[in-house]
């Protein structure tokens, strides 16, 4: 349908309609189910959740760092403010959502040194704020998959990869995060995880996101197909990783066993670097 046509169903001009497909204002929920059915959608359970995502009213509050960060940046901290569950897979860094202060701003120095300090500071900001999502009244069930090889990374100075370590065992701590570790020694890698991603779950699949990094330009994916592909990767990846993060547990094929390791080489090997 053209937007004419399918704004008529609801009352709506073709500007209106520009307006709400473009995320510049909103839209009641009649009018929503009005459209909808001319769309010809008939799962309910879809509708009610299109309904939910509707109802909010103004800017959210990623709107306030358009100065510091892209659009996808902004799309990230919206998926990750509505979805019911994340399932995190990273192989360079720690999760954006589990990092330490001082952490991101040693992976902007690093990554950015060009770039004005006001700026990583703004940067550093946004990344802290999007972390909220996993301290509210609501938090979405996080599952974080990380390779050992993020720990290992010396453009972060050993001081800070320390603090770092001690945050993961803090965070795992919430009922609702899970860590696991995945050693170098993992007998099996999926071919669907060369690059880090994030799936976004919502209670109704067919609003399933997935969100994989590039080093150009990260890509959002929808396609059933698709999600079907990371979801299989990432239960994979759960399977062939460490026993997940728990300050009580440090028995063999334990995260927390592996976690001491890298604690042990980073305060005591000679050859742990700076």
């Amino acid at each position: 349908m053209s937007a004419t046509e399918a704004g008529s169903h609801a009352d709506l001009g073709r500007a209106h309609m520009s307006h709400i497909e473009t995320g510049r204002t909103g839209i009641s929920e009649d009018k929503l189910r009005r459209l909808l059915s001319a769309y010809g959608l008939a799962s309910e359970s879809l509708i009610s959740e299109l309904v939910e995502m509707a109802l909010p009213t103004g800017p959210g509050w990623w709107t306030q760092y358009t100065d510091a960060v892209d659009s996808r940046a902004c799309d990230l901290a919206e998926l990750e403010s509505t979805a019911r569950a994340h399932r995190s897979f990273q192989w360079v860094y720690v999760p954006g959502l589990l990092q330490t202060p001082a952490y991101m701003r040693a992976l902007f120095e690093s990554g950015e040194p060009d770039t004005p300090t006001a700026r990583r500071e703004r940067y550093a900001e946004f990344r802290q704020h999007r972390q909220q999502v996993l301290h509210g009244s609501q938090p979405p069930r996080f599952h974080a998959v990380v390779h050992e090889a993020a720990f290992h990374m010396h453009f972060v100075p050993r001081a800070v990869m320390l603090g770092q370590l001690d945050h993961l065992l803090e965070i795992a701590r919430l009922p609702h995060v899970e860590i696991q570790l995945l050693p170098f020694r993992a007998p099996s890698y999926p071919a669907t995880s060369t690059a880090p991603f994030v799936i976004f779950d919502t209670s109704c699949p067919e609003l399933r996101t997935v969100y994989v990094e590039h080093p150009v330009t990260s890509s959002f994916l929808s396609e059933p197909t698709q999600i079907a592909q990371f979801a299989n990767g990432f239960e994979q990846l759960s399977n062939v990783a460490l026993s997940p993060l728990d300050p009580k547990d440090d028995g063999p094929g334990s995260s927390l066993r592996l976690l001491q390791h890298l604690r042990y080489v980073l305060e005591e090997a000679p050859h742990a670097g700076p």
